[in-house]
């Protein structure tokens, strides 16, 4: 298959209702689209990254750049017939988190076009000794006032899910209603991770523990931010009460996983697609966490169109082992999407294969247009 064109679109995605958490209150995301063309078979591959300054470093303007100087390497597969030129081509990049979301968007888009050429669907082009057909995925609860809060809840409930996530701030009284709520709605009948994006400092991490006993919380996610010293003091004062110190945004990286697991802080990874670089990255990083007897779950960046959706749906749908599942979240946040199909997941978080070749989806042009801003896309051609 002869590669013609790369676009790379930067996006913006709205969301049909505000979402926050401790580090942003957001109305919209700022993702980035790659379209792999190869004109005489009439196949086009899509890819996406969710660029997040917070977490990897990147924004819309440097994948866009970063991209197109990968392109440029003597690895990119113009001719693309076998999936280990994918493979030769990723290896040849940095290592380092500083592009992950780039390198996702350019080989889900190479992977897309392939199983497209191939008529394979991208599960198969990976290792199916961890394979399961279907996952149930868990609900986010915003950072926000108790009405949402109790509104969310009640959506979550009626969705017969009990699989919580909850966002953390500062406030420690918001906090705790958002836990009154919950117990109000569930009673004793949930599975309850709350998820702190860095916000609190050791005496606010303590200040909290109380409450984490009292409402049994399971797992607590990136309660500090990455490389804070003070981590081991808090690991230290919860580590008999059988709660698990989930790390996120201090894991983007093999360089950061091998780090935590000597460490021995963290004990659950949460690994994203955009956030760790990709699927062969991603199975990197989840393979050592296997070898090292750490769990992980496998998660989403918030505001994912239908396409990260249906890659996060792939990597779940290969790690029967993730002890947590979240994504596939369209229906509930987007205004609009750009993907045909609706990668939406159904009744108690149940989701399976997407069937079809590639991702399994199908891009419209026209909202793909509609959300694009043309004055920034990049257009390269074959050399």
């Amino acid at each position: 298959m002869q590669i013609d064109q790369i676009k790379i679109h930067q996006i913006l995605l709205p969301f049909s209702v505000e979402f926050s958490h401790s580090l942003r209150k957001r109305y919209s995301a700022n993702n980035i689209i790659v379209e792999v063309i190869a004109n005489q078979e009439g196949i086009k591959g899509f890819g996406e990254g969710a660029p997040r300054s917070y977490v990897t470093g990147e924004s819309q303007e440097s994948a866009t750049k970063s991209i197109s100087q990968f392109i440029q390497n003597n690895t990119f597969p113009w001719e693309l017939n076998d999936i280990s030129q994918i493979w030769d081509f990723i290896d040849s990049i940095s290592n380092g988190k500083e592009h992950n979301s780039a390198i996702c968007s350019i080989e889900m888009a190479l992977l897309d076009a392939l199983g497209k050429r191939e008529d394979r669907a991208i599960n198969q082009y990976f290792s199916t000794d961890f394979f399961t057909p279907k996952v149930c995925y868990g609900f986010v609860v915003p950072l926000t006032h108790k009405k949402r809060v109790m509104e969310t809840c009640e959506l979550i409930k009626k969705l017969r899910i009990n699989d919580l996530r909850l966002k953390m701030g500062k406030d420690v009284q918001q906090n705790r209603e958002a836990f009154e709520t919950v117990k109000l709605v569930f009673g004793n009948d949930y599975d309850l991770r709350i998820d702190v994006n860095g916000a609190w400092d050791l005496e606010l991490a303590l200040n909290h523990l109380q409450l984490i006993r009292d409402y049994n919380v399971k797992v607590v996610e990136q309660p500090m931010m990455p490389d804070d010293p003070e981590i081991a003091n808090f690991a230290s004062a919860i580590k008999n009460n059988g709660i698990i110190l989930m790390a996120d945004e201090s894991a983007c990286s093999l360089k950061d996983i091998k780090k935590i697991t000597e460490d021995g802080y963290y004990r659950m990874i949460n690994v994203r697609l955009s956030k760790c670089g990709g699927f062969r990255n991603s199975l990197r990083i989840i393979n050592h966490l296997r070898n090292n007897g750490v769990s992980f779950q496998i998660g989403c960046q918030l505001g994912e169109s239908g396409l990260l959706s249906a890659g996060g749906r792939v990597l779940s749908l290969l790690c029967r082992d993730a002890m947590h599942y979240d994504g596939s979240y369209d229906e509930f946040l987007l205004k609009e999407n750009i993907t045909a199909e609706n990668v939406t997941f159904g009744n108690g978080g149940e989701a399976g294969l997407l069937y079809g070749p590639g991702l399994g989806v199908n891009v419209s042009i026209q909202n793909l247009e509609r959300l694009c801003d043309d004055s920034k896309s990049v257009t390269i051609n074959r050399p």
